[in-house]
């Protein structure tokens, strides 16, 4: 099976997604390295199901991610725009049986007001190998490259949340 033509991946529509940006009291940004992209680190994401809320995507992929429940996390703020990525060339045609060109994301700033002995990435469908708390120019640097500049368009976008104190 040949590539798509840069004219297909332009004619294809984005995944609609959400994505969590869960900081513990300390500021610091939960980070998880991807089981099947080792040297790839990302916060939760994933895709939002016909008809489901944005918010009620980002508490699920929340907990299927890192079973973190609702009750021991608050949502903030949430991007004010969506924000869309394209997959790189090498990627298209093969992610998502290529029917989207990349994803369109919105983006919640949820604060962790559990332990960490409360995350467990040990799933039934595991995303992460391991997770750490990562600062936001950490996880900028270890964030596969065609995902950085949305990762700094979010980081941005919760700048006041990121380095402000806490709230519940």
């Amino acid at each position: 099976m040949s590539a798509p033509s840069p004219d297909q991946v332009a004619a294809l529509p984005y995944r609609p997604c959400v994505g969590v940006v869960l900081i513990n009291a300390n500021g610091l940004i939960f980070g998880g390295q991807r089981i099947d992209t080792p040297e790839a680190w990302q916060m939760p994401q994933g895709g939002i199901d016909e008809g489901e809320d944005p918010k009620a995507a980002a508490l699920r992929e929340l907990q299927e991610e890192t079973g973190v429940t609702p009750d021991l996390a608050c949502i903030e703020a949430e991007t004010p725009d969506w924000i869309p990525y394209d997959l790189p060339p090498h990627l298209q045609g093969k992610v998502w049986k290529g029917r989207y060109r990349g994803q369109t994301q919105k983006w919640f700033l949820i604060r962790f007001h559990g332990r960490d002995d409360q995350i467990n990435i040990a799933l039934e469908h595991p995303e992460f190998s391991r997770w750490k708390w990562m600062s936001a120019p950490a996880l900028l640097n270890a964030i596969v490259p065609f995902k950085r500049a949305t990762y700094a368009q979010v980081f941005s976008a919760f700048q006041t949340q990121l380095t402000g104190p806490a709230t519940r």
